[in-house]
């Protein structure tokens, strides 16, 4: 019997420990191995994030030069947004201005505005009555004495009309012109189209500029950032070699490097940003005065939410990119002999 209890004791022993260990294994539903693979990216992250900080002053050096190759394209961009504000947008140059006959009345003036607002091309109209358009006359014409002498109004209504900014390109604006003057009402429609197109010809050079600049910069920066990775891999050359003796892939390996390359360019993103907000508001109070001197309450514009976003994740894709060249090219030539 009392080897029958200590079979039967065992057996209950054994019977637990089986149960305990199915407690702790994972359940057939759960991932492991995606636990383990965020926990060595975050490995990699964190350790790539302490590399550089011990070493501040060669890493920031390396950032600066990024953040000045990204901040000089990026604010060539700020400048012209504020140049297309201050100058009205393209909207906002391309207005036609529609003088009606002199028999045309200030509610027939109206009348026509409201018509000509439910065409898809119009955007926005102004109307000035007769004394309206008088009163500006005078202002700026410099014939306000002249004008004292005349008995009756000789300027019709006029309707300053502004396109919608789809149809603000040249093209759509004469088409615009057409229609306008075949109206039984318009006497004269006028815009200075050489100037709109004089114009928008130098918004798209600069535009297109500044795209070749940041084209060319953004090759800098792959440079700058894969020369970098390279000295960090040379540096380290003993090191990847026991890794790799014992067993380590190329993808473990070079797993640090690019997060390196990450830190790099979100750094270097950062420094860029804060040169642009620096330089905006160190001429923001001089351009606001000059602003005031013409009547104006304008004041630059600063890198919104969007933009700066574009800026972090541009610089961080940079120097993913610049990492991942140079690893793909520097780490196949170390192996262990």
């Amino acid at each position: 019997m009392p080897r029958r209890n200590s079979r039967n004791g065992n057996s209950h022993r054994s019977a637990a420990v089986p149960r305990k260990l199915t407690e702790n294994q994972p359940s057939p539903g759960s991932l492991p191995w995606l636990q383990d693979y965020f926990i060595c990216h975050l490995r990699a992250l964190l350790s790539s994030m302490g590399r550089l900080l011990r070493s501040p002053g060669s890493s920031l050096m390396t950032s600066a030069v990024i953040g000045i190759a990204l901040a000089f394209p990026c604010g060539l961009y700020v400048t012209l947004t504020n140049v297309q504000n201050v100058t009205g947008g393209w909207d906002g140059i391309a207005k036609i201005s529609l003088f009606t006959k002199l028999s045309i009345t200030d509610p027939q003036a109206e009348s026509l505005a409201r018509r000509l607002q439910l065409m898809p091309e119009i955007d926005s109209i102004q109307t000035l009555t007769r004394k309206d358009a008088l009163d500006e006359f005078r202002q700026f014409s410099g014939f306000g004495e002249a004008l004292d002498v005349l008995d009756d109004n000789p300027l019709p209504p006029v309707l300053l009309i502004q396109p919608v900014l789809d149809h603000s390109t040249p093209q759509s604006i004469e088409t615009l012109l057409h229609k306008l003057r075949s109206l039984p009402e318009t006497d004269i429609a006028q815009l200075d189209l050489q100037w709109v197109q004089r114009l928008y010809s130098l918004m798209k050079i600069g535009q297109r500029g500044i795209l070749i600049i940041a084209g060319l910069l953004a090759l800098a920066v792959l440079l700058i950032v894969g020369n970098t990775i390279r000295l960090d891999i040379q540096n380290r050359k003993d090191e990847i070699i026991i890794v790799k003796l014992i067993g380590g892939t190329n993808a473990f390996i070079r797993r640090p490097f690019l997060y390196s390359g990450i830190w790099y360019g979100i750094t270097g993103g950062v420094i860029a940003w804060l040169l642009i907000e620096i330089s905006l508001g160190m001429l923001s109070g001089p351009a606001h005065n000059l602003a005031g001197l013409y009547g104006s309450d304008y004041s630059l514009e600063s890198l919104n939410i969007l933009t700066s976003g574009i800026l972090f994740i541009s610089s961080a894709l940079l120097g993913l990119v610049g990492s991942w060249l140079a690893v793909g090219r520097h780490l196949d030539d170390i192996e262990p002999a």
